[in-house]
Formats: structure tokens, C-alpha cells, sequence
């Protein structure tokens, strides 16, 4: 179980922020990552690591955000164990956002943005990847159909997002020595950069879209 998650933890300095750490993770053969955005999904990963513990003895990390999180609609423990799932819903969606933890609340409020001008958006929370690739075929494609534009919004490494999403909201650089809230704003975690970048996809522009690269 694991704190301090991202480059909100602030004025610990650019070095202690763990941008590489999340994707690191994930290359690791039989370890399941968790990133949970609220208390429901809080209380999935704990069900999840300790049954899979205890049936397989197989290790689960956790990754818990500093700074405190708004509940989401539609979080549950039981949403939480498909490993991905649709925090806002709507049919025949023009874009998915994808994010984890505490990206989760800015995709949401990002969404009602763009949905207000006209763009349809659904909203997925992934807590984790290793989970969602061991669902059935037929919710992934239902929940991230091929055809719809995809991007991904996490404060971490944009490495590996190209699984799941066309663009990517990220960090590929070190962050800063600031308050958290400063860091996450200066580094393109807000609502009006993540519309931005979602437009840009829309548009045809695929990749790294935000990577912080250009916020010194």
C-alpha cells in the first residue's frame, strides 16, 4: 500500500515525484496495480488484493493519491473488480476518456465541458489495467469499441497508454517544487487543457497531446 502517488505530492521536489513509477509497475509479470479515484474504488482494491492473496498468492500494489477526491457516480466495489468501467455514460459517444485515480474527477468535469458544447463523452475509470485485459472480450470492446477516439489522462508517464487510447494527457518530464495544486496546473492537469487536447483528438491529432514537456 503505497502514498503520494503523482505530482501532486508537491514540494517534496520534481525528483520525489514518481511520474515513472505507475508504468513501471505494470511491466511487472503477476503483480496486479491499483489506482483507485475514491473510497468505493478504495474498498474494490482491497477486496481484490486480499482474495487474491489469499486464493493465489499473488501480490497487489495500491496507489493512493495525497490529496483528497470527490466520490464518483457510478463507483463501485463491484465496478471497481471489472478493472474498468463507465463513470459517465452515453450512447454512441464522439470521445472516451480515459483516466485513473486522481485524474478520474478532472476527466469528469472536463466531459461536462465538452458535452455542453456539443460533444458527446464517456468517461471510463480504469483502476487497473491488469484487470481490465482479463475481462471478457465483449465488455472491453462494449466499454472501449475500436471506433470511437480514446484518451488517456493520468499524471504519469504517457508509456503504455497506446494499449488503450489514441491520445495521451501525461508527464514525461520532471515535475516541480510547488504546492501540489500548482503543479497539477502548471503541468496541463485542468479542465481546460484536458478539453483542449480531447478537441485536438477529435481533430485527427494523436500521441502524446499534453506531456508537461513545455510547461517550464
Amino acid at each position: 500500500v503505497t502514498t503520494h502517488d503523482s505530482i501532486a505530492v508537491g514540494e517534496d521536489g520534481p525528483t520525489h515525484q514518481p511520474i515513472e513509477t505507475l508504468p513501471s509497475l505494470r511491466l511487472i509479470p503477476d503483480l496486479t496495480v491499483m489506482r483507485p479515484a475514491d473510497g468505493n474504488e478504495t474498498a474494490g482494491a482491497y477486496k481484490y488484493a486480499v482474495e487474491r492473496s489469499k486464493n493465489e498468492s499473488r501480490p497487489t500494489f495500491m496507489a493512493f493519491s495525497r490529496q483528497a477526491l470527490p466520490n464518483l457516480p457510478n463507483s463501485s466495489i463491484e465496478n471497481t473488480l471489472k478493472g474498468a468501467y463507465a463513470v459517465i455514460d452515453c450512447e454512441e459517444p464522439n470521445l472516451i476518456i480515459i483516466a485513473t485515480g486522481s485524474e478520474v474527477g478532472l476527466a469528469v468535469d472536463a466531459a461536462k465541458e465538452m458535452e455542453a458544447a456539443g460533444t458527446k463523452v464517456r468517461v471510463v475509470s480504469m483502476p487497473s489495467v491488469e484487470v481490465f485485459r482479463e475481462q471478457p472480450a465483449k465488455y472491453k470492446e462494449t466499454l472501449l469499441p475500436a471506433s470511437v477516439p480514446k484518451m488517456s489522462v493520468e499524471a504519469a508517464c504517457t508509456s503504455g497508454w497506446g494499449e488503450f487510447a489514441d491520445g495521451f494527457v501525461g508527464i514525461d518530464c520532471f515535475g516541480a517544487s510547488a504546492p501540489g495544486g500548482t503543479c497539477m496546473e502548471k503541468f496541463g492537469f485542468n479542465v481546460s487543457n484536458v478539453v483542449s487536447c480531447g478537441v485536438r483528438l477529435l481533430a485527427g491529432e494523436k500521441g502524446a497531446l499534453s506531456n508537461g514537456t513545455g510547461a517550464r
